[in-house]
C-alpha cells in the first residue's frame, strides 16, 4: 500500500468561499438553537411554574406542555426547513472544490 503526501500551501488555504458560507449557515443553526431554547423555556417554567390547580389543559395536555414541546416542535421544525431551504448553500467537501459552491 503506497501512502501519499501532498503538501499544502496555506495560502491558498485561506481565501476558500466555503468557510464564510459554512460561519454563516452556522450562526443561523445557533441563533435558531438558542431561540428554541428560550421559546420551550419561557413557556414550560413560565406557565408551568403555577400551582396544580391553576393549570388549563389543551388536547388534554397541560397547557405549558402543549405551547413548549408540542407547537415549539412544529414552529421550529419548520423553521428549520425555511432555513435550509432558502439560506443554505449545497458545496462540494472535496479539497479542490473550491469554486463549486451553489446559491439555490
Amino acid at each position: 500500500m503506497a501512502v501519499v503526501v501532498k503538501t499544502v500551501n496555506l495560502e491558498d488555504i485561506g481565501e476558500d468561499k466555503r468557510y464564510k458560507s459554512a460561519k454563516s449557515e452556522a450562526l443561523y443553526s445557533i441563533i435558531l438553537t438558542v431561540l428554541y431554547f428560550v421559546w420551550w423555556y419561557g413557556f414550560a417554567y413560565g406557565m408551568g411554574s403555577k400551582p396544580l390547580s391553576s393549570y388549563k389543559f389543551v388536547m388534554g395536555l397541560p397547557s405549558w406542555f402543549f405551547w413548549s414541546c408540542v407547537v415549539g416542535f412544529i414552529v421550529f421544525s419548520f423553521a428549520s426547513w425555511f432555513l435550509v431551504k432558502f439560506f443554505f448553500h449545497d458545496m462540494s467537501l472535496e479539497t479542490d472544490g473550491r469554486n463549486d459552491l451553489k446559491v439555490r
